[in-house]
């Protein structure tokens, strides 16, 4: 540790911390989890992440855009500690990979399937706190439709004032000078949404009866070893029969790490740094973090970019600033939550309905849209399939719908056929496979009597037997056609064949 990097690192730390805790908070409950646990996953990204991570920058923690994964795994394994086993399970999967050296097989993921991920966890983000945002009681949700005199009676027109002026807050906080007049440019937008929702809850109860009874965070005091002691979780350890565990663990293990190198990729263009971070053993420091969490009873771990570039902006110079972040979590569960305890649920839903449209912005769609249907046809196939059929299922179908339109649009331009009057230049623009038997048949069939036709295979090194077959067939049946064919270069071996 380098003393003269400590006046860099001590404020960029406390940044970290002001942006990481209303975030921790909120995804413990957007997953249905106590707060604590929230709290309890970012000090172990903080910490024990930190000092594995190959990364001097890269802040770890609970993840927003895992909620609904975290969510929906939990309605499917009916309770917290069997989740529990199916992170040990999915820290295990990140530590293989890691070992396995399959940090670089994220580059093979196209990006448009990665954007269509993120735009479809963010839809869902969206969805999943708008009934806490619109005051509904616990456990009712959109997906039940009720009528609408159960809406009239159920929405709690404080809770959405609160959510609306968050949400202004937190979108014109990042844009507007006011920060940089009154010196607060180190306060983050989630932390202004959550100073407003305590002010509005303190002033307003006052006029508004009402506004007092909005749910608030609720943190249990912790006062004693055994008290923190009953704060933690232990995994099921019998929920190795389930399997539905295994699939769980495949996904969050697949999902998070993707989530991890796609943070890293996106920092080291804010921050270069050389030699750049392994991504093996990143992989291998994020499936420990998960480990220690799943024994513990955490949230799921990523690297996080919102936390990251908030790091780097504040002027760290040393993985310091993120340990100091982890210890502040560390103190404001132990010795803030009486104060933590008046932050509104609907500040924290504001602050992830904003995040969740972040990640599904409208103008992600129009600039995929404007690249093309090579871009925009994976990404609306990854998007739907996540919303339809879940996560796995979901980055499996934009998998293969991007598969299928790049060998479509490959086997297009394989082939290309010209004609200049009783000419005709059949050009091989790459190496040719069985795949492309069908278009060099329609390119074929295309071809008038009394032509002349060179094929011009210049250029390439391998043509398929299958298709040397058809080319041969071709000239045999071209004579009674009064075709005449020339090849191009006639030298070319694997032409010469034919």
């Amino acid at each position: 540790m380098n003393r003269a990097d400590l006046r860099f690192d001590l404020p960029a730390g406390l940044v970290v911390f002001l942006v990481a805790l209303p975030l921790s908070l909120g995804i413990a409950q957007a997953s249905g989890v106590p707060p604590f646990v929230g709290l309890l996953t970012g000090v172990i990204g903080g910490i024990v992440v930190t000092l594995l991570s190959p990364s001097p920058f890269s802040v770890s923690g609970p993840a927003a855009g895992l909620v609904t994964i975290v969510t929906g795994a939990m309605l499917t394994l009916g309770d917290f500690s069997t989740f529990l086993f199916a992170l040990l399970l999915a820290g295990i999967l990140q530590l293989a990979f890691g070992l396995l050296r399959g940090g670089k097989l994220a580059a093979l993921i196209p990006g448009a399937v990665i954007h269509g991920m993120l735009a479809a966890i963010g839809i869902l983000l969206i969805l999943q706190q708008l009934p806490l945002a619109m005051g509904y009681p616990s456990g009712h949700g959109l997906s039940e439709t009720p009528s609408t005199e159960q809406l009239r009676g159920d929405i709690a027109p404080a809770a959405v004032m609160l959510t609306l002026g968050a949400l202004l807050l937190i979108v014109f906080w990042g844009k507007s000078s006011l920060k940089q007049r009154l010196r607060l440019t180190a306060l983050p937008g989630p932390l202004v949404a959550v100073l407003w929702g305590c002010l509005f809850v303190w002033l307003g109860q006052k006029i508004w009866p009402a506004i007092g009874t909005l749910p608030r965070i609720e943190l249990p005091a912790v006062d004693s070893v055994e008290a923190l002691q009953g704060q933690f979780s232990l995994p099921n350890w019998q929920a190795w029969r389930n399997p539905a565990v295994y699939l769980v663990a495949i996904t969050l293990a697949i999902v998070a790490s993707l989530e991890t190198l796609l943070s890293q990729e996106a920092l080291k263009k804010m921050a270069p740094m050389m030699p750049e971070p392994s991504p093996d053993k990143e992989l291998r420091a994020q499936g420990v973090g998960n480990c220690i969490s799943g024994l513990l009873g955490g949230l799921p771990i990523t690297a996080v970019i919102v936390r990251s570039s908030a790091n780097v902006q504040a002027g760290a110079r040393s993985r310091v600033s993120i340990l100091l972040h982890g210890v502040l979590l560390l103190l404001s569960a132990l010795l803030f939550a009486e104060l933590l305890n008046s932050i509104p649920l609907a500040s924290l839903a504001a602050i992830l309905i904003y995040t969740g449209f972040k990640l599904a912005h409208p103008r992600i769609f129009i600039t995929l849209w404007r690249q093309g249907l090579q871009q925009f046809v994976p990404f609306a196939a990854t998007l739907g399939g996540i919303l339809a059929f879940g996560m796995l299922a979901g980055i499996a179908i934009g998998l293969v719908a991007q598969l299928l339109w790049s060998l479509y649009q490959s086997n297009r331009h394989a082939l290309r056929l010209t004609r200049y009057d009783d000419h005709y230049l059949l050009q091989c623009q790459q190496n040719l496979t069985f795949l492309n038997k069908m278009r060099l048949k329609h390119l074929l069939g295309q071809i008038e009597h009394n032509s002349t036709v060179i094929i011009d295979c210049e250029g390439i090194n391998y043509l398929d037997d299958d298709i040397r077959a058809m080319l041969n067939d071709y000239r045999q049946t071209a004579a009674d056609k009064q075709i005449n064919i020339s090849l191009h270069p006639p030298s070319n071996i694997l032409v010469r064949n034919i």
